[in-house]
């Protein structure tokens, strides 16, 4: 019976990993939860902040009724005579080619300039406002008279309101009117408009749609989502549109070209009049600002400048099955670090595709196939990483009993590349042995001296795993490690002698600890020689064991015997010292070896704090 991490149970748990992730990304994309679209619009808020367009716009100017016009011209409200009188010098002195008024007037006030605004609003191209209310309350705002309602809306599905502010019945006859009410998203942040709102069976358009529309436009490229909101593009940042004070109006000291011929939105910024919103691209601005960033934007798509928004929905899915599969299929076959990785980079690169997608009005979801990802890294993953863990485990079972555990972890973390099989390889040879072994525990009781060989070793041995060394064995009181199998080490040589300076520091920690218990201190002797030895699975159908064999092992040996009689613990011979390259090393003169016919050189290593001249 196969284990349910392997064969066919395998495929099927991958497979149903496989189809969670693309069904999480499909129900993100098509139910937009909540906190999926918080996460959307912080994104795309970000991208249109970085990206947003800082050239001038030249079709739209902005004048504003702001601090220092009101402490010229009087304080807010303003006569309706002073209302018409702005409008007036926009038209005739200015020649603005459209004027939309973002101020409600719901009640009479001044018969002269109510008059001369009634008169504008039918014969001027004068777009006036009105604000509806899509909130349920218990008292229904209900000012004024409604205006300016459409007999179709090319399509648009209404949004419904459930009250209003309008202009009183004097302008009830305008010709044109514009809906400047909006509902923010959960953040507070105004994102998109109702293009058209019903109230009363009737339909009314937007400011910046009304404007267009009465000034001889056609936008009828505008795309809603199916409960009739624009999503207002933010092309441009606020520094780009024309911002004139209304008392310089009024006074006449304004350049005819920052108005004539463009549409002109009239409005406050100032803090008394309350007419604060947040955007994508400021947490305040006018709300001036978001009826300008609106009309920029239609305009851009009457002209062809900007493209129409679209699901991409298409991409996205395609996106989503490519990506998944090529994980599942190729990159879920290594490491867990390594998939890990892998993961990221499809994430990086998919934010990076979506930036290109925010940029270009698609709407899709940024965070559908990030979720998607995120299944595939909370299950995928570890799944694959269990896997892997038994895959180990069967190895391990298989082989400890003929390999040792380090060459085992250096195999495994190869991935199994590196053959047990012996061959000829260039190593470099650490023996290391306690010197007087047998007079310092013959003292000892038997527990004791266990202790104490255990201690010595485990000293021993710590440099020669930290350096990457693989133990070849345990020589009673020394042991033989080497450097070079079973993985390549370039710099085997110095890893050696890292790995017996080491040693020597924690045998000194060690002598203080036993200085203090009134014990002798401990010598530990070292040789090092490098060469070339037949290095793999050198045992017998008894018993097997991954060890080195040659020259250079029985050199390092000896040199170790020599330390006896030089004045460094640490004795390195001729191959070794020619393979350094970060340690320096001083001659103790030629020596003869035992076994040996000639006197060969040996080397001890320079510590950092010694000068060599």
């Amino acid at each position: 019976m196969k284990s349910p991490l392997n064969g066919n149970s395998a495929w099927y748990f991958r497979s149903s990993i496989f189809l969670i992730a693309i069904a999480t990304t499909l129900w993100i994309e098509w139910a937009r939860p909540d906190l999926a679209s918080k996460i959307d619009n912080s994104i795309r808020d970000v991208v249109l902040r970085i990206f947003a367009d800082d050239s001038p716009e030249n079709r739209i100017s902005i004048v504003d009724i702001n601090e220092a016009s009101i402490a010229t011209t009087g304080a807010w409200p303003w006569s309706r005579t002073t209302i018409a009188t702005l409008i007036e010098t926009l038209i005739e002195r200015y020649n603005a080619k459209a004027i939309g008024i973002d101020i409600v007037f719901p009640e009479e006030a001044d018969a002269e300039g109510d008059a001369r605004l009634s008169a504008l609003a039918l014969h001027g191209p004068i777009i006036f406002s009105q604000v509806f209310d899509y909130a349920d309350r218990v008292h229904k705002l209900n000012q004024g008279v409604p205006a300016g309602s459409e007999t179709r809306t090319f399509g648009h599905t209404p949004v419904q309101a459930k009250g209003f502010i309008a202009n009183h019945a004097g302008l009830s006859d305008a010709r044109c009117v514009g809906n400047i009410g909006y509902i923010p998203d959960n953040d507070g942040k105004i994102r998109k408009i109702p293009l058209f709102t019903q109230f009363n069976e009737k339909e009314y358009p937007h400011l910046s749609y009304a404007l267009i529309r009465c000034s001889g436009g056609q936008s009828t490229k505008l795309v809603t989502d199916r409960h009739g909101f624009w999503r207002v593009p933010f092309m441009r940042s606020l520094s780009a549109y024309t911002v004139i004070p209304a008392h310089e109006v009024l006074a006449g000291g304004v350049s005819k070209e920052l108005i004539d011929g463009r549409y002109v939105i009239v409005g406050s910024s100032s803090l008394s009049l309350g007419d604060r919103v947040s955007t994508p691209l400021a947490p305040l601005s006018s709300g001036m600002l978001v009826h300008a960033s609106s009309l920029s934007s239609m305009l851009d798509l009457e002209e062809g400048k900007l493209r129409p928004l679209w699901s991409g929905r298409t991409l996205i899915f395609l996106w989503v099955l490519a990506s998944f599969s090529i994980y599942f299929l190729v990159v879920l076959r290594g490491s867990a670090w390594g998939n890990a990785f892998s993961l990221l980079s499809f994430i990086v690169a998919w934010v990076v595709f979506s930036v290109w997608g925010i940029i270009n009005q698609a709407t899709w979801s940024v965070t559908g196939p990030i979720a998607g990802y995120l299944v595939l890294f909370f299950f995928g993953i570890p799944h694959e990483w269990r896997r892997l863990q038994v895959r180990e485990k069967r190895l391990i079972e298989t082989f400890s009993h003929y390999v040792a555990k380090s060459v085992l972890d250096e195999i495994l973390r190869s991935n199994s590349s590196h053959s047990l099989e012996p061959q000829l390889l260039d190593v470099t040879v650490l023996v290391a042995d306690m010197e007087n072994y047998t007079a310092t525990t013959s003292a000892l009781s038997l527990d004791d001296a266990a202790t104490l060989t255990k201690v010595f070793l485990d000293r021993l041995t710590h440099p020669v795993l930290e350096t990457d060394g693989t133990l070849d064995k345990y020589t009673g009181d020394g042991l033989v490690a080497f450097w070079g199998a079973p993985l390549p080490c370039p710099d085997q040589a110095d890893r050696a002698i890292d790995a017996a300076e080491k040693m020597q520091a924690m045998i000194e920690l060690l002598n203080a600890a036993r200085t203090k218990q009134g014990a002798a201190p401990l010598r530990a002797r070292i040789g090092i020689e490098s060469g070339t030895a037949l290095v793999g699975d050198l045992g017998t159908d008894f018993r097997s064991t991954y060890t080195a064999v040659g020259d250079c092992i029985n050199f390092a040996s000896r040199l170790q015997e020599a330390a006896r009689d030089l004045p460094s613990s640490i004795v390195i011979g001729p191959q070794a010292k020619a393979l350094l390259e970060r340690h320096a090393t001083a001659s103790m003169g030629k020596i003869t070896l035992r076994g040996v016919s000639r006197p060969i050189e040996v080397f001890r290593n320079i510590g950092p704090n010694e000068l060599y001249f």
